[in-house]
């Protein structure tokens, strides 16, 4: 008949060993769950993102969204370390530090992804993670449009003055993230809050959702984007804001000036005030679908 392990032994030295065995075993687990506890401190099983760091107010709850839709990308969008200020690409903290929290995107080292390319960038972003390759594409400033799948075929954009055209090259194609970047950076050197508020519908405010953005298109123009909402038991909603600015710097989340910071309630008046750019209240819009 075998030993049993965990049984009684009569032999002392068996007695002894096993002891010594079982010591072992328990400094070894205790060892692995302290592991275990740190990790978790330092390295959160899920990444932080918005709707993890930021709760609604009291007496609010987030709408949720299905899974595949560009609401639920953005509210589950990740986040820098709590605390992060919002740099410039030139590695420059902003001055004007007015967020509650950073999105996790990098930016080009040069001055080029400003407020509506920061807008466009998380939308096509949106598209390609979900290898909906033929969904992106954008109007620049002389109202031609751009599909991404163009550039993946080889063609580019030939700009004269105002004047554009596509030519087929030999640039590398595919739909691989150089081609995606190239891409990219062609639209924030041509497109603006001008071309992007011709491809947006308006939307009545009572409908804001995640990934809508109130704009005023010029020169300067701005744009700022719903990236969260949440619904209070009395039908009153609030929502997150956020925004790139100029120069080229890091996506952010606002803070609002209001009893529910950072989050924005409708606005009553005419205007409506962010931290650094006052809207038309009504000028909210929305992507086609």
């Amino acid at each position: 008949m075998g030993t049993n392990f965990f049984s009684r032994p009569t032999d002392r030295n068996q007695r002894v060993k096993l002891s010594s065995i079982r010591i072992w075993i328990f400094l070894f687990l205790f060892g692995i769950s302290f592991l275990s506890f740190a990790t978790l401190l330092i390295f959160p099983l899920h990444a932080d993102s918005i709707q993890k760091r930021i709760t609604p107010p009291n007496g609010y709850l987030r709408v949720d969204y299905p899974k595949a839709s560009f609401s639920h990308y953005l509210q589950n969008f990740p986040l820098k370390p709590d605390g992060s200020p919002v740099l410039l690409y030139n590695g420059k903290q902003k001055q004007n530090q007015v967020h509650v929290a950073v999105l996790n995107f990098p930016l080009l080292k040069r001055d080029l992804i400003q407020c509506a390319d920061a807008v466009m960038k998380l939308r096509a972003e949106y598209f390609y993670a979900n290898k909906k390759f033929d969904a992106i594409h954008f109007k620049i400033s002389n109202g031609m449009d751009v599909p991404f799948l163009r550039f993946a075929n080889g063609e580019r954009v030939v700009v004269k003055g105002n004047k554009t055209s596509w030519i087929q090259t030999k640039a590398k194609q595919g739909t691989n993230r150089d081609v995606f970047e190239e891409y990219l950076q062609f639209i924030y050197s041509y497109a603006g809050t001008i071309s992007l508020k011709s491809e947006l519908i308006k939307k009545p405010l009572s409908q804001l959702e995640p990934g809508d953005v109130w704009i005023e298109a010029g020169s300067p123009g701005h744009v700022v984007m719903v990236v969260d909402k949440a619904m209070g038991k009395d039908g009153q909603m609030v929502f997150l804001l956020a925004q790139s600015y100029m120069p080229s710097q890091e996506m952010h989340i606002l803070n609002s000036e209001g009893e529910f910071s950072p989050w924005f309630t409708l606005p009553k008046g005419n205007n409506f005030q962010t931290p650094e750019w006052e809207f038309p209240a009504k000028e909210l819009y929305g992507f086609l679908k």
